[in-house]
């Protein structure tokens, strides 16, 4: 009996124990589903203004503070994507708050970087331009959110943590859309840009600002390849993005005794910033301390509003909220 007893107690027990697990299972499930749910939902823009005002300080007229994620939150950083002028200017901005300003943000801002990270992704996969920036810009997202994620127990992210592996999930779906896209040629057999003069090529070649396009231009035909090693070309984009102290610091000599300056271009890449540069900005008015982008009216009171105004790169737009 009193064996019976004791098999009977350890079934009831190994059974009540099933269902504990069971119930854990069922409940943390549901729980991340509502959490990836959560994750999706769509942060409405209530504000997109064209300007705003930056206030540092608490006074008699403004109280509080202007932080990093109400400008990011108001300004309409979700329109300015579809400008050409403003794309590469936004993108920038979400690469250096990715780096290290993404725990900055409120969790509605951290919503709202998503939701426009999104549409640049979608506006890149069906335009089929800025691949490569935008696979730059979500591979150092990825790197920084790996790194958070590990130490979400010290609060650095905002959200649970199922939230922000789901978002790095999307993120990796994306990175593998844009690893797939196939850029098919356009069925137009008119002139191209192999039929152009050698002058006009050139011209247009030293247009480009990145070398690594300059490369990419030079691998389409093997007429290009060679336009495409004129050291000219590679002299004039490291003067264009270096001092001449940063470039006689990287001084390399050929074969033949001469500068090679394509490979100063991409030793000199590695060890100094480039320069930026961006079809609009945003700008900050001295007078009135109003941001806004490039050739935005504003309410500003000076009689020449346009003196008052300052570009801001987009590191600048960062500096200008850390206090």
């Amino acid at each position: 009996l009193l064996s019976s007893a004791l098999s009977y107690c350890s079934k009831e027990v190994y059974n009540k124990e099933n269902l504990f697990n069971s119930l854990n299972y069922d409940v943390a499930a549901k729980k991340r589903k509502k959490d990836i749910l959560n994750s999706k939902a769509k942060t409405q823009y209530f504000h997109q203004e064209k300007w705003i005002y930056v206030h540092k300080g608490s006074t008699k007229e403004r109280h509080g503070y202007c932080t990093l994620g109400e400008a990011f939150n108001r300004l309409d950083f979700s329109t300015a994507i579809l400008d050409s002028r403003r794309f590469n200017y936004v993108v920038r901005l979400l690469e250096l708050i990715a780096k290290s300003q993404l725990t900055s943000l409120s969790g509605i801002a951290q919503k709202n970087f998503m939701n426009i990270l999104e549409k640049v992704v979608l506006k890149v996969l069906e335009d089929q331009q800025n691949i490569r920036l935008i696979r730059e810009l979500l591979q150092t997202l990825y790197t920084s959110l790996c790194t958070l994620v590990q130490r979400v127990g010290k609060s650095v992210l905002v959200g649970n943590i199922n939230m922000w592996v789901h978002r790095m999930e999307t993120i990796l779906h994306w990175q593998q859309q844009l690893n797939n896209i196939q850029i098919t040629r356009p069925a137009f057999r008119g002139l191209t840009f192999t039929d152009l003069p050698l002058c006009l090529q050139l011209n247009i070649m030293q247009r480009l600002s990145d070398g690594r396009d300059l490369v990419s231009l030079g691998q389409v035909a093997p007429e290009l390849h060679v336009l495409s090693e004129d050291r000219l070309l590679w002299k004039r984009l490291c003067q264009y993005h270096f001092s001449e102290r940063q470039i006689r610091k990287r001084l390399i000599l050929s074969d033949k005794g001469q500068l090679d300056w394509k490979k100063m271009y991409f030793k000199l890449i590695r060890c100094y910033p480039r320069k930026e540069q961006y079809g609009d900005t945003l700008q900050l008015c001295k007078h009135c301390h109003i941001l806004s982008w490039k050739g935005t009216d504003h309410p500003c009171t000076a009689n020449n509003p346009e003196s008052c105004s300052v570009s801001l790169s987009p590191q600048d737009f960062i500096n200008l909220f850390k206090f």
